[in-house]
């Protein structure tokens, strides 16, 4: 069979991209393990038939939230307050719950940050009810993640992180079962063929170097163990001063070889892995989806 035959279209590739995001270790019901370096402040129970969740930037009109994607879903689970260590960071917390969410198979449905998110006293006080999460409207970040387990049933785990006033950092956690039939944006009731992206920062030039862990490369392989898997290898490249478009997308592209040729060490056949060099050319959101890496996505045939 040639790769023409098999690789799917560049328009739907581009479109899992933007759309899939970074994916069971722990039992799905559990919320995530918390990051190291925060202290419990406080648990919620959650119990409600139309529990706000939001998909988009949030907006305060005439006292009213406005988004343009939410939903009030039937759901019980549990919201959890973390205050961080002093020597901790909000950017390590989020990386520790993307791993933990990724580990899950989770796909991240929304996300947002800073200025992006909207006001911070409107999540604080309206959408989260929690008055510690008051902070600075640049230094925040929201996601919401959905997963799902063999049997169908749903799983929503919201992650918020704050910076307030007296530079006290804090995290909301809200873990969240959906009940059978309630509709969630963006998220089908079937499983998904699509499985990532896992992102792989690389470096280097004539030789390359990339972040990419042992549980990440188990993970790949283990996707890639299905009969008919594909394994795609989206390169993107962040534009050097006075570097054209043309020779960003050969760096990108010559990143993805390197990191063929070591997922074939690793046990991943080449015959299976599809090559995307995209450069610069698509914008993708999310903090941890910017600069020199590789993209990769394995698709059930």
């Amino acid at each position: 069979m040639t790769e023409r035959r098999v690789m799917p279209t560049l328009t739907f590739l581009l479109l899992a991209l933007t759309t899939v995001q970074p994916a069971m270790a722990a039992p799905l019901e559990e919320p995530p393990e918390p990051f190291a370096q925060s202290t419990l402040q406080s648990t919620k129970r959650i119990e409600s038939s139309g529990h706000l969740v939001l998909f988009s930037p949030i907006r305060e009109i005439r006292d009213e939230i406005r988004s343009d994607v939410m939903a009030r879903l039937p759901v019980q689970g549990v919201g959890q307050l973390y205050e961080l260590n002093r020597d901790a960071t909000r950017a390590q917390a989020r990386d520790h719950y993307r791993q933990s969410l990724q580990g899950r198979e989770a796909r991240i449905l929304f996300e947002c940050v800073g200025i992006d998110c909207g006001r911070s006293n409107v999540w604080a006080n309206q959408v989260f009810e929690q008055s510690r999460l008051l902070g600075r409207d640049r230094e925040q970040d929201y996601l919401v993640a959905a997963t799902m387990d063999s049997a169908g049933q749903r799983w929503l785990t919201l992650v918020y992180t704050v910076t307030r006033g007296n530079l006290r950092e804090y995290v909301w956690v809200e873990h969240l079962q959906v009940e059978p039939g309630a509709p969630i944006p963006g998220f089908a009731a079937t499983p998904e063929r699509v499985r990532g992206p896992i992102v792989v920062p690389w470096q280097g030039g004539v030789t390359y170097r990339f972040e990419f862990s042992a549980a990440d490369r188990r993970q790949v392989t283990d996707w890639a163990s299905g009969e008919g898997s594909v394994v795609v290898l989206a390169g993107f490249s962040e534009l050097r001063d006075n570097e054209t478009f043309d020779e960003g997308l050969v760096r990108a592209g010559e990143a993805v070889d390197s990191l063929a040729d070591l997922l074939a060490k690793v046990g991943v056949g080449r015959d299976q892995i599809r090559k995307l060099p995209v450069g610069s050319g698509v914008a993708v959101p999310g903090p941890n989806r910017q600069g020199n890496r590789v993209e990769v996505l394995v698709i059930e045939e």
